[in-house]
């Protein structure tokens, strides 16, 4: 798909292959599908050994359930709807792109990145993406929505290549998932698994949300920097110049004018809109009894970080309608329902996609597979008997292992941690210690693993821009990532488990 191939260096030229032999693969939905086929076959072949395993979970004799069987043949049919409707992503990503899909209609969204970014300095561009892919992971799974097709849009509009731009949010966004300038609702949940891991062996221990902060927040400005080094550097100049013929229309053929008086009075409504709105959900945030509040006046948990989504929605479409009314473009209430109409159409391939993802996914969970794979990974490890820091960065490769057949970092270490921080404290290590290894690992190959549910979603845009865009294409612009932030990231450890530095205002000693 690249224009440019001239003095490509070795590595780029095996980027190129990984690329070609990756678009040969089918389409996207009949790879998922053959790839839940697959699942039902081999989970029949491991049933048949008689496999078992002790979940770690449960403490239960666990065994991989056959799909080829009465009772996996009835899960198939009971549970197809379900697994489609039911796809947490699906109805993260239609919700958000009413929104986002409104302000694209209304033209705020071309608006705002020539009166705002376009004028900023070009070497800063890059950075902004990243930066806004790293700090919007305190919106959670809502990061992967909003912010690679924005850095599609900001890298278009200023006539870089939108692939290169999706790329660097898509990075910032899942490389660095774990990884924040602020606690944020990861670091609650994987606390608190770490904590109930914790107490089992000591009651009167705890594993606080910030117990990682102080290596996350230095590993931030690491990751920003990473990312967009490799995208100005290696990306950018692999992917050439951006050919607008193999992409859409509607994305394409957009002619960047100035903007006018109308649209800058329209936009600073808009924008004014927004503040308006802020301040109204701040009133029942900032005060420690505020409705948006957790329990005991927490940020983190709390009603606002669980409904985020909803929230941000409606920030869309508060300054959306805003912008719109003052620019003309929305004359009647029933405009903007058919705007956001148009804004969904788009996303069709993406929901025939998701039809055939679903399925893999709940096959491969219902089967305990992922677990089963998981506890032998974890035997292995144990069995080796390595002792040391080296032992750590052994897990850290493990996890990145796991991480190919299982996605979600809380469900991850929901199965790893009941081995690994029991086994790791007999080695005298503290578990916020484990509990940041796992983290390095699980964050590092989030963008290229298949069991990413929103690697579908980033499918689907790239296609907006390049129709011939396939796995390969994704696989080769985040393998790069992938492989530079794993190795810094390991050497960031290594260094600062050496010198002794606190990882958290909690963990000041992790070695005993």
């Amino acid at each position: 798909m690249n224009d440019l191939r001239q003095n490509k260096t070795i590595g780029s030229r095996l980027l190129d292959t990984v690329e070609r032999v990756g678009n040969k693969l089918p389409h996207p939905f009949m790879l998922f599908l053959y790839l839940a086929v697959a699942v039902i076959l081999f989970s029949w072949f491991i049933a048949s050994l008689g496999v078992s395993f002790i979940h770690p979970g449960t403490g239960e004799e666990t065994t991989v359930n056959s799909l080829v069987s009465a009772e996996g043949f009835m899960y198939i049919l009971d549970s197809m709807i379900s697994n489609f409707i039911g796809f947490t992503p699906l109805g993260l990503v239609l919700t958000m792109m009413l929104g986002i899909g409104l302000a694209q209609q209304v033209g705020l969204v071309e608006t705002f990145i020539k009166s705002t970014i376009l004028r900023a300095p070009a070497k800063l561009v890059t950075v902004a993406v990243v930066t806004t892919g790293i700090i919007g992971n305190i919106a959670s799974d809502a990061a992967y929505v909003l912010v690679p097709p924005l850095g599609a849009m900001i890298f278009y509009a200023i006539g870089r290549h939108p692939l290169a731009g999706m790329a660097a949010g898509f990075a910032g966004v899942g490389a660095g998932f774990t990884a924040n300038f602020l606690p944020a609702g990861t670091d609650v949940l994987l606390s608190g698994i770490s904590t109930e891991v914790v107490q089992t062996m000591n009651p009167d221990m705890v594993v606080h949300m910030t117990d990682n902060y102080f290596f996350m927040f230095i590993s931030s400005i690491m990751l920003i920097i990473i990312c967009t080094v490799i995208t100005e550097k290696v990306i950018e100049p692999r992917l050439g110049k951006f050919n607008p013929a193999y992409g859409a229309k509607e994305y394409v053929d957009q002619e960047l004018e100035k903007v006018g008086p109308k649209e800058t009075k329209a936009l600073l409504i808009a924008v004014f809109t927004g503040f308006l709105y802020l301040a109204i959900v701040s009133f029942f945030i900032v005060p420690e009894s505020g409705i948006l509040r957790g329990e005991g006046g927490s940020i983190v948990p709390s009603p606002f970080i669980s409904n985020i989504v909803p929230i941000i929605l409606f920030l869309f479409l508060t300054v959306s309608i805003a912008y719109g009314v003052a620019a003309g473009v929305i004359k009647s209430t029933r405009d903007v329902p058919e705007m956001m109409a148009e804004a969904i159409k788009s996303m069709a391939g993406y929901i025939v996609l998701i039809f055939a993802a679903a399925q893999f996914i709940a096959y491969f969970d219902w089967s305990n597979i992922g677990v089963w794979i998981a506890v032998s990974g974890a035997e292995f490890l144990e069995s080796v008997n390595m002792t040391g820091i080296g032992v750590l960065v052994a897990f850290i490769f493990l996890t990145t292992l796991l991480n190919l057949f299982i996605f979600s970092g809380s469900a991850q270490w929901a199965l790893m941690a009941p081995v690994f921080i029991p086994m790791f404290m007999l080695l005298d290590y503290h578990p916020a210690l484990v509990q940041l290894a796992y983290r390095i690992g699980d964050s590092s190959t989030s963008v290229i693993t298949p069991m990413n549910p929103y690697v579908p979603m980033v499918l689907a845009f790239m296609k907006k821009y390049d129709s011939r865009s396939g796995f390969g294409t994704l696989f080769s612009i985040m393998l790069p990532y992938t492989l530079v932030i794993l190795a810094l990231w390991i050497v960031l450890f290594l260094v600062w488990t050496w010198c002794g530095l606190p990882i958290g205002p909690g963990v000041t000693d992790y070695k005993g």
